[in-house]
């Protein structure tokens, strides 16, 4: 068990909050409210708790086996190397899909809250994928470092919207509860599944921890307690501010703080933007780039990229394969005049087929009936539901796997003429 890492548990905490707290505080808490009215608050405490099991499973795997392959990793021990060839493209190729989407909304809301030209929003949004590119380039000694900063800039900013907020609330927009019944808050808790997202990300890092077996689980309790209490927060203020207004604006945030803050206010929520988008890019693409070099060290991509895979190792070759996933990705994205969505659905629905192989992958390798085993039998049956949601959106992943079966099909055909040459 390697514990010379870098990675420590404040580092460690910030890295977990940026790829879970992520994008989503800058519209979900409206789109919510605008759901399900006051009920969307029993939805964020519903996902806070569901959250749990899912975040303890991946943070038990991760102490227990901390290496870049992240739940690749975890799914060849479990089940072998096709499921877990399928489960490292699914994350490489398919969630990193969302790469420049995280760029394009933030530069998007930044553009909005300015007030500058839309198309801006396509020249801020390269610049913003420039930062985490070059700051990996030093390895998670440094980055790491940079993420404590950025996730300690993105809990006070939001710490201060509430705080500024929370003055405007009228006591009249928490009535009736349920305006939309049941139904609304289901509706709710299906948006907020994504915002609490993100666990599986820093496994592929697990090897960069100081002491993993105490410093993971730690750094996640950290993170659900922030995380939860952040989007708690911004819920309670949009529901008591925005009241029936809730969804209707492009920058809900700015909506918040313009009644109590309007000369400072439209420059604070800019940072918002600037600091989400640059703290989850940075969490991200540490995350692809370690799990790029565990594949090539695999067999599972090219060997040459395998570098930088080991524990304290900075995986240069695989961040630079990152960077060129990302360029595409980016570019297809333009073509298609900034259409979020399809991009959207095929990370989201990726990172559910993630999520169903390293539940399963849990229950097989943890210890049964112990904490870690229980959690992961309960998210077993979360991700079900999650992927009964996802429904067509599964064809990018089905075609990943094919794509990972033919891979493993080329590699044991090779293996064969070797052994018939020797």
């Amino acid at each position: 068990m390697s514990s010379g890492g870098s990675v420590g548990l404040a580092q460690g905490a910030a890295l977990y909050v940026a790829a879970v707290l992520g994008t989503g505080i800058l519209v979900l808490p409206a789109l919510a409210a605008s759901a399900a009215g006051p009920g969307s608050i029993i939805a964020v405490l519903a996902l806070i708790v569901l959250s749990v099991p899912l975040a303890g499973t991946f943070a038990a795997l991760a102490a227990r086996y901390p290496d870049a392959g992240g739940v690749a990793t975890f799914v060849r021990r479990a089940l072998g190397p096709t499921p877990a060839r399928m489960a490292g493209y699914w994350f490489f190729f398919g969630v990193s899909v969302g790469t420049p989407v995280v760029a394009l909304l933030g530069a998007e809301y930044i553009v909005a809250v300015l007030g500058v030209d839309p198309g801006l929003a396509f020249v801020i949004a390269p610049a913003l994928l420039v930062p985490p590119f070059v700051l990996n380039l030093f390895g998670l000694r440094f980055s790491g470092r940079v993420q404590l900063v950025l996730s300690g800039l993105l809990v006070a900013i939001v710490v201060g919207v509430v705080v500024v907020a929370a003055p405007a609330t009228d006591a009249r927009n928490f009535a009736p509860l349920l305006p939309h019944g049941w139904a609304g808050v289901g509706v709710a808790v299906s948006l907020f599944v994504w915002a609490f997202a993100g666990w599986e990300a820093v496994t592929h890092i697990a090897g960069e921890f100081r002491r993993p077996r105490r410093t993971i689980p730690l750094a996640t309790a950290i993170a659900i307690v922030v995380v939860g209490a952040c989007y708690l927060g911004l819920q309670l203020v949009t529901v008591g501010v925005l009241g029936d207004r809730s969804g209707s604006s492009a920058v809900p945030l700015l909506d918040l703080v313009a009644a109590t803050a309007p000369a400072w206010g439209r420059w604070a929520v800019a940072s918002v933007a600037g600091v989400v988008a640059l703290g989850v890019l940075n969490a991200y693409v540490a995350a692809f780039a370690k799990l790029g070099a565990s594949l090539g060290r695999d067999g599972d991509l090219p060997r040459m990229l395998g570098a930088g895979a080991e524990s304290g190792g900075t995986p240069r070759r695989a961040l630079g394969l990152v960077a060129v996933l990302a360029a595409v990705y980016y570019a297809a994205m333009v073509m298609t005049g900034g259409a979020l969505t399809p991009f959207i659905l095929i990370h989201t629905s990726d990172m559910v087929a993630v999520y169903a192989l390293g539940v399963v992958a849990a229950v097989r390798l943890l210890p049964r009936f112990g904490a870690g085993w229980w959690l992961a039998v309960v998210s077993v049956v979360l991700v079900a539901g999650l992927v009964a949601l996802a429904g067509v959106t599964l064809v990018v992943p089905a075609v990943l796997a094919v794509a990972a079966v033919a891979v493993g099909l080329v590699r044991s055909a090779r293996g064969a003429r070797h052994a018939r040459r020797v």
